[in-house]
C-alpha cells in the first residue's frame, strides 16, 4: 500500500492542528439545530457542514482532519461538488465515524458496550474507496459509583471491541482512531475519574497488542481526567493538565504518535484552556491535540442560525475558535486572546 499508515497517522497531528468532529448523528444535530431554531433536513445539515469546510482560513491552518458521518461522507455541496473533496482541496484528511453506537450491555445495568463489528470490514472498504484515510470508534464508559458502574465487564468489551475495530481498519488502510470516553455526567471527583480512566486505557492497550495493532498507525481520543459535573467541585485547568499527564504517562504507550481530546462537555473556552495547561507542561512522547465537536461548533451554530447572509460572521466564529485551539495544542494559548476577538 503505498499510503504508510504511521504517515498518515503523523500527518493527523502535526504542527497543532486538530480534528474538526462533524460526525453527529442526525439525533444528536437535530439536538444543536433545534437549540438555534434550525429544522433539522438533509439540505440544512448539509448547508451547515459546507459552511465549515469551505472555511478556507480556518481549515488550511489550523484543522488536519475531519471526521464525518455516513450521510455527510455522501453528500455533494449546494454547487455538486462532493463535501469530501471540498476538505480534501483545503487541505485536510477526511475520516468517517463508523460504531453503531453504545447500547445497553445485558446483565449490568447502568453499563454499555458500542456496537457495529458486523459487516464493518465490508464498509470500511467502500469508505475507502470513497477517499477515508480515518476511522473514529467511540466507547462510552458511564461513573456511578453508588451503583458500581462502570463493571470491569464494560471496559473489557468496550476494550475488546475497539481492538478487533481497529485490527480491521489498519487491514483496509485506515488508522484507527480509539476512543474510550470516560463521561463527565455524573457526581464523581477527579481521582475517580483517573482511576476509572487509568482501567480503561490500561485494558485497551493490552487488547490493542494482543490483536496485533500497529500503535504507530492510530490515533487515542481520550477524555481528559476531570470532575464529574455534578460533583460540586471545579478543577484548575493546572490539576486538570496535572493528573491527564500523569494517566498517559502510567497507560499510554510512546509508539502512539498522537493524542486528540475530545471536549467531552467542556465548554468552548474550558477545552481551550485545559488543552493549553496540558501542553503547556510538556513536552510530551505524543502529540497532544484537539477532536472537539462542540467545543469548535458551539459559536459558529450560533452566529449562523441558519441564515445563508450569516455565514460570513458563523466562518469567524468557527476559525477564531479553530486558531485559539491550536494555539492550545502549541501551549502558546492565552486567555486575553480570546477578549481580543
Amino acid at each position: 500500500m503505498s499510503e504508510r499508515l504511521e504517515d498518515i497517522a503523523a500527518a493527523m497531528v502535526a504542527g497543532g492542528k486538530g480534528f474538526l468532529a462533524a460526525d453527529e448523528s442526525t439525533g444528536t444535530i437535530k439536538k444543536r439545530f433545534d437549540a438555534i431554531g434550525v429544522g433539522s433536513t438533509a439540505d440544512s445539515r448539509r448547508d451547515y457542514r459546507e459552511m465549515l469546510f469551505r472555511s478556507a482560513d480556518a481549515m488550511r491552518k489550523y484543522i488536519s482532519s475531519v471526521i464525518l458521518y455516513d450521510e455527510t461522507i455522501r453528500q455533494k455541496a449546494a454547487d455538486g461538488t462532493p463535501l469530501i473533496d471540498i476538505i480534501k482541496a483545503n487541505g485536510a484528511i477526511p475520516g468517517i465515524k463508523v460504531d453503531k453506537g453504545a447500547k445497553p450491555l445485558a446483565g449490568f445495568p447502568g453499563d454499555t458496550v458500542t456496537e457495529g463489528l458486523d459487516g464493518l470490514r465490508e464498509r470500511l472498504t467502500e469508505y475507502y474507496e470513497m477517499g477515508a484515510r480515518f476511522a473514529k470508534w467511540r466507547a462510552v464508559i458511564a461513573i456511578d459509583v453508588a451503583k458500581s458502574v462502570p463493571s470491569a465487564v464494560t471496559i473489557g468489551s468496550n476494550a475488546h471491541a475497539l481492538a478487533r475495530y481497529a485490527a480491521l481498519c489498519q487491514e483496509a488502510g485506515i488508522v484507527p482512531i480509539v476512543e474510550p470516553e470516560v463521561l463527565m455526567d455524573g457526581a464523581h471527583d477527579i481521582d475517580t475519574c483517573y482511576e476509572i480512566s487509568k482501567a480503561a486505557l490500561t485494558k485497551l492497550y493490552l487488547e490493542l497488542y494482543a490483536m496485533k495493532v500497529r500503535l504507530e498507525g492510530t490515533i487515542l481520543k481520550p477524555n481528559m481526567v476531570i470532575a464529574g459535573k455534578k460533583a460540586g467541585k471545579h478543577s484548575s485547568p493546572e490539576e486538570i493538565a496535572e493528573k491527564t499527564i500523569k494517566l498517559f504517562r502510567e497507560s499510554v504507550p510512546a509508539a502512539v504518535p498522537g493524542i486528540a481530546f475530545l471536549s467531552g462537555g467542556q465548554s468552548d473556552e474550558e477545552a481551550t484552556a485545559n488543552l493549553n495547561a496540558i501542553n503547556a507542561i510538556g513536552p510530551h512522547p505524543w502529540k497532544l491535540t484537539f477532536s472537539y465537536g462542540r467545543a469548535l461548533q458551539h459559536a459558529p451554530q450560533l452566529a449562523w442560525a441558519g441564515k445563508s447572509e450569516n455565514v460570513p460572521a458563523a466562518q469567524a466564529a468557527f476559525a477564531h475558535r479553530a486558531h485559539m485551539n491550536h494555539l492550545a495544542a502549541l501551549g502558546q494559548w492565552q486567555p486575553n486572546l480570546e477578549k481580543a476577538a
